[in-house]
């Protein structure tokens, strides 16, 4: 029960962090345009208002971006959106000077040259901190703010329509357009991350609806509106268009987070469903009430593999045949050495286990059983690739023989190359094996990519263990073993299997052994001379 609370107080702490960002990088440009056209109308007073807002909204900017950095574990994207955190509060106060500069001489060219330097400075530098912020945080959080803000804000313009408020009703039409713009934009860059398929399709398919076809309407109702609570004497106008249309756009941004979605596993899901329940009882007549429709089916990745078509499998059966020819041969070359003092063969092991667990996976076996499992198997090849690259490059520093060296780099790349292309048939993989809960021909193709990708990795990292051995030979015979104090690597040759130095014979074998013993044949020295010359030149 305790270890629930805490779950649900980090959960729900989580949420917050989310919430604040989803607010305060709507909008990021307003408070600095409201300050420079006072500026521009030299009304100094009026500035320094403004300049204490634009202050205040730098400050929160700096707050909330610390805040996602302390809900994350990327460490890289925590350095960048701190450093870019630093940068808007360095810049906070210049731009104000440069606006109070323009204020005591807006007729003055160089005034507004500067202001217009850091105008462009400062939207330079916010798009830096929000897009390294959007990195560090989760999408499938933002989605699911950014859907219950939005379904807030329409039933807001709902009852501003009702009571002829025009002020809130632009206001809070203005946010709408301004969140669903932002999820129009943060989901099209996280669809670049993903190689084209049929994933990419329905999001992007999705996102285009709502930018193109529900955000002109929804601006069009909302504009009608407006012009007929602003006149003289009040038009009338159809309410219940302006509330289809903005049901639309609620119902496009859910539609875009339910397509992102479609790869998540089931218990990625259930983390999302202790902030989703709504008592819709409460709400008005008047408000957007929606229900949720079950995306994935209660089966794992692994589990919907196992269930592929017998032709489908067989394709794959012939994949996972040919990668275990390249296992083989992987499997004899790291057999010749000791592993003990060589990394490069201990990593050689590890990336050869993980692989084989990839394979198994797109047979409905082994003990990958979800997709972010398959993605983290990917990512820890990755690494390991890394450091057997960064102990190799040591080895082909050391090698005097450039044509060896080459071979060896060129190696290297290879092995770079493939754990990126495997990495992204992981996300491949992912992306379609859970779609709505239904097998799809994609998933074939994508099975089979993942395990040719393995492939062509396993392929490198036996060359390149050949390389390495051949590289480190090299120094060896050209300076000597004395000059090299401290090898990269050590290449022993693994020790044979203890065996008996005399056969222990059974003892119903023993006469028989004798009796044949006993039966000599008269051999010519010619033919004993040539068979020894055989055997030796063998």
């Amino acid at each position: 029960q305790i270890v629930h609370t805490r779950d649900l107080l980090m959960k729900m702490r989580h949420y917050a962090v989310m919430d604040h960002i989803s607010d305060s990088f709507l909008e990021t440009n307003v408070p600095l345009l409201v300050l420079i056209e006072a500026a521009k109308s030299g009304n100094e007073k009026e500035v320094k208002e403004y300049a204490q807002v634009f202050r205040e909204h730098a400050n929160k900017l700096v707050e909330v971006a610390n805040l996602a950095c302390s809900i994350s574990n990327n460490e890289e994207g925590v350095k960048l959106v701190r450093m870019a955190a630093t940068q808007i509060d360095s810049l906070c106060p210049q731009v104000i000077n440069a606006a109070l500069t323009l204020a005591a001489r807006p007729q003055s060219k160089v005034a507004q040259d500067n202001m217009d330097v850091f105008k462009d400075q400062w939207e330079k530098q916010v798009r830096v901190l929000t897009e390294a912020v959007d990195d560090i945080t989760s999408v499938d959080d933002f989605l699911s703010v950014s859907e219950n803000h939005i379904l807030e804000d329409v039933n807001k313009c709902v009852i501003a329509l009702q009571e002829g408020d025009v002020d809130t009703l632009d206001r809070t039409a203005g946010a709408i357009r301004g969140r669903a713009a932002r999820v129009i934009h943060i989901i099209n860059a996280e669809m670049e991350n993903y190689e084209a398929g049929v994933y990419t399709e329905k999001v992007l398919e999705a996102t285009k609806l709502l930018s193109e076809t529900v955000m002109p309407r929804f601006a069009e109702q909302v504009e009608v509106a407006i012009e007929a609570l602003s006149a003289n004497v009040p038009q009338p106008f159809e309410e219940n268009e302006f509330i289809d249309a903005s049901r639309l756009v609620y119902d496009g941004v859910r539609d875009i987070r339910k397509a992102v979605l479609m790869i998540r596993t089931p218990e990625e899901l259930e983390d999302d469903s202790d902030f989703e329940q709504e008592d819709y009882d409460v709400r008005s007549r008047t408000s957007v009430q929606t229900e949720d429709d079950q995306l994935i089916a209660g089966q794992s990745a692994r589990a919907i593999m196992a269930q592929l078509p017998q032709e489908e499998k067989a394709k794959i059966a012939e994949q996972v045949e040919i990668f275990h020819q390249e296992k083989s041969k992987l499997d004899a070359e790291v057999a010749k050495w000791d592993d003990s003092g060589n990394d490069i063969i201990v990593l050689a092991k590890q990336m050869c286990m993980i692989m084989m667990e990839m394979t198994d996976f797109t047979r409905g076996k082994g003990p990958l059983k979800n997709t972010s499992d398959v993605i983290n198997a990917a990512k820890k090849i990755a690494e390991a690739g890394s450091r057997m690259d960064k102990l190799a490059r040591a080895v082909a520093d050391q090698c005097p023989d450039s044509a060896c060296k080459q071979d060896l780099l060129a190696y290297l790349q290879r092995i770079a190359l493939y754990c990126h292309q495997l990495n992204i048939c992981s996300k491949v993989k992912a992306e379609v094996q859970n779609l709505g809960g239904e097998l799809i021909v994609s998933g074939l193709d994508s099975a089979t990519s993942l395990i040719q990708a393995a492939k062509n990795l396993m392929n490198a990292v036996v060359l390149t263990v050949k390389a390495s051995y051949v590289a480190s030979t090299k120094y060896q015979k050209v300076y000597g073993t004395a000059a090299v104090n401290s090898p990269v690597v050590s290449w022993k040759m693994k020790a044979p299997e203890k065996k008996p130095l005399v056969k222990r014979e059974k003892p119903e074998e023993y006469q028989t052994r004798v009796r044949r013993g006993s039966q000599k044949k008269h051999i010519s020295p010619v033919q004993a001379l040539s068979e020894f010359k055989a055997m030796d030149s063998f």
